[in-house]
């Protein structure tokens, strides 16, 4: 049997692996805008030649939560071009995917539709960037989920535990068990790791037969105490981590010998950020699956801007730069313009050749200017690389490192840290700073009710969502509450009582992270339903039917304004359902139909919840003192709600909704930890696979191969 015969057999699977496309960075620089899409294309068009079964996707396919429609429209038609055709489907879905793809609209994958002719199925996991958001918690890829171009996975809505459902494959005697989760705020997942609130369920029949893969888009490196997800807390049944949101590529599998599984990182497409990181070459891996055995084959993106960094260390030039000399900056100048033509140069003969790969490289120079140096105009300097480079407006700069007066001897420059470092304004997050300038600031401006915590995610869901009316509802949900806590307490009304009974509440609840966080998530569920009931409202208020008058009183303390509103709206939803009978989808019967992938379904455990309409209650505003006289001293009082205060929305559902199938498992026993699966007797032996080796070794890395079978197959 010849090698390519062994690596294209029927029971192979062959799987395209990308993460961190970041569709529309720049979209808008006249150089860079359509980088990440030619790239895109390059990718596509590789899946296509090597007739892989399915494309991976590990999160950030778009770099917006809110795509344009130029990017949103290439997108979909470059998956049209590529994934749309008449090649069958050379294996089929085993496992219930009411329960993989319960969030969408259309639950089940797009190449068993009738309506579609899927030649390549696309599956991938939301990253940080393009994670649901908004009232219906939806995101870039539920668009495309929609349309049948993408298979949306991974989804987990529920704070307080995640259950991880596998998509089951089978092509011949392999099988395949996908696991899939999107990006979760990596001190969230933290705690719930530690808490044990994350299960991976695995199918009760044969479960040692699979050959299972996470896919999962988290911080790798730590980042601080939390903020980042060991590997050590994944199951040690997992046989291979696809690893997303690290842009450095690292696709060559590495073994965790903890765990005993292996951990690809494929990193960007793009280059997102002028960092050490990104100036590593760019590769896809084509993964290869037979039984319990693997291949990656490291595949190098051809349409990559180039990107050439540098760093300088101005004292370690000491017989050429004095620091005194009156010249010196024009010294510097000179020998810096040197240090870029030379990567200029390199960049011109490293070029490839390749008519579809950018001509201007990005180049980057970092400057040491310690030790007594002074940094001359940056925008002057770069004028002169105006028209050879993609990134002229920062191609230095300029950082001073601290020095250690501890250490006598002059110890070697870190650069990654400095370079972190100088860049930490621009990646620490928006709670963080929140945070930090409130236990920064001076008494007076302290928050003495609400939280820094919850202010912080508050900001960032403002900044990042768009939520307008998030900080505005978690101030009126935290007032809400700690005057229901007051009314419960029945202490005196006195001012200083009152204060000391709101610090100890809210230091209370900064000790309950947990809580706090639902109640951010419960205000946050308030100002996307109050937003989402302002558009219903005024998608029904015509200028006819709004008649407001007003009426002066002579007592100043009344004010009223009446707003008769005559609906015209009439509801236009249908309640219909696709059928579930057996039918034979186009492209051959591999393909199989919904039904007959359901009733060979194998049975998972899990369970289900049920979702709760949001309920409409009007709040009344008031202080926290105005509350407490109403309960204790004025019972009787009545209060005018003006027209102007807002409705708010009580929605629990975002915390407790699991779209879970619970047809075929209400009879099933409740489901086994996996950390109760014992380790089968392969410890002793390697994972991986053996395949016949036709590549050139620097394209492809096979970490499995048994040194004496795979000698003696070369032979």
């Amino acid at each position: 049997m010849s090698a390519g015969n062994t690596l294209e057999d029927e029971d192979t699977f062959k799987i395209l692996i990308a993460t961190d496309i970041h569709l529309g960075y720049l979209e808008k620089d006249a150089i860079r805008g359509n980088d990440t899409l030619v790239t895109f294309d390059e990718i596509l068009r590789c899946a296509q030649d090597n007739e892989v079964d399915f494309m991976l996707l590990g999160g950030d396919l778009f770099h917006d939560n809110k795509p344009s429609r130029k990017t949103l429209h290439t997108c979909m038609e470059l998956l049209r071009k590529y994934c749309m055709g008449d090649n069958p489907i050379q294996f089929e879905i085993l496992s219930d995917q009411s329960v993989n793809f319960g969030f969408s609209k259309f639950p089940w994958v797009n190449y068993q539709d009738g309506n579609l002719n899927v030649s390549i199925p696309v599956f991938s996991i939301h990253g940080n960037h393009d994670d649901p958001t908004g009232a219906d918690a939806l995101c870039a890829l539920d668009l495309l989920s929609c349309a049948g171009l993408v298979n949306h996975f991974g989804r987990s809505m529920s704070v307080e535990k995640i259950d991880i459902s596998p998509v089951l494959m089978q092509k011949g005697n392999t099988k395949l068990a996908l696991y899939g989760l999107g990006a979760i705020p990596d001190e969230r997942l933290y705690r719930m790791f530690v808490n044990k609130q994350v299960t991976m369920l695995r199918p009760k029949e044969e479960e040692d037969s699979w050959f299972n893969i996470f896919v999962i888009h988290q911080n790798r490196s730590k980042h601080g105490a939390t903020n980042y997800i060991p590997e050590q807390f994944l199951d040690d049944f997992l046989d291979l981590v696809i690893w997303g949101h690290e842009h450095e590529c690292k696709i060559a599998p590495t073994r965790n010998e903890q765990q005993l599984f292996y951990v690809s990182q494929p990193g960007s497409s793009v280059v997102t950020s002028l960092s050490p990181g990104e100036a590593v070459k760019k590769h896809v891996g084509l993964l290869r699956i037979k039984g319990k055995k693997m291949n990656m084959r490291k595949i190098p993106l051809k349409t990559i801007r180039q990107f050439f960094i540098e760093d300088v260390v101005l004292a370690d030039h000491s017989d050429i730069f004095n620091p005194d000399h009156p010249k010196v900056m024009q010294k510097i100048e000179a020998f810096c313009v040197e240090k870029v033509e030379g990567m200029l140069d390199v960049a011109e003969r490293e070029r490839l050749g390749n008519p579809r790969q950018p001509e201007k490289p990005l180049i980057r120079l970092r400057v040491d200017y310690s030790g007594g140096f002074e940094p001359f105009n940056t925008l002057r300097f770069s004028q002169k690389f105006v028209e050879r480079v993609a990134n002229p407006k920062d191609v230095i700069h300029f950082f001073r490192h601290r020095e250690q007066k501890n250490k006598k001897d002059d110890a070697q420059i870190n650069f990654e840290k400095v370079a972190n470092r100088s860049s930490e304004g621009m990646t620490l997050r928006v709670e963080d700073l929140v945070k930090q300038f409130f236990e920064t600031a001076e008494k007076s401006v302290r928050l003495s009710l609400l939280t820094e915590r919850g202010m912080g995610e508050a900001v960032q869901e403002f900044v990042d969502k768009e939520e307008k009316d998030a900080i505005d509802e978690l101030v009126k949900f935290q007032l809400e509450k700690t005057q229901r806590f007051l009314k419960e307490r029945q202490i005196d009304v006195t001012e200083d009582k009152i204060d000391e009974e709101v610090r100890h509440f809210r230091e209370t609840r900064k000790k309950n992270i947990a809580e706090e966080d639902e109640e951010v998530q419960e205000a946050m569920s308030r100002a996307r339903a109050h937003r989402t009931e302002g558009k219903d409202v005024s998608s029904l208020i015509s200028d006819d039917d709004l008649v407001i008058s007003e009426e002066k009183a002579a007592d100043s303390d009344e004010s009223s304004a009446s707003v008769t509103i005559r609906g015209r709206g009439r509801s236009r939803g249908r309640g219909s359902s696709r059928g579930q009978s057996s039918s034979t989808g186009r492209g051959g019967s591999r393909r199989g139909s919904r039904s007959s992938g359901r009733e060979t379904s194998k049975e998972l455990k899990t369970s289900s919840k049920t979702y709760k309409a949001p309920v409409v209650t009007p709040v009344k505003n008031m202080s926290i003192m105005d509350a407490f006289k109403a309960s204790s001293q004025h019972p009787a009082r009545t209060w005018h709600q003006n027209p102007s205060e807002e409705v708010i929305i009580s929605d629990d559902s975002d915390l407790e909704e699991m779209f879970l199938s619970s047809s075929s498992k209400q009879d099933q026993g409740k489901p086994s930890r996996s950390e109760s699966f014992s380790k089968r007797g392969s410890q002793s032996q390697s994972k991986g696979v053996n395949f016949y080796d036709d590549d050139d070794d620097e394209d492809e890395f096979d970490p499995f191969k048994s040194s004496t079978t795979f000698r003696g197959n070369r032979r």
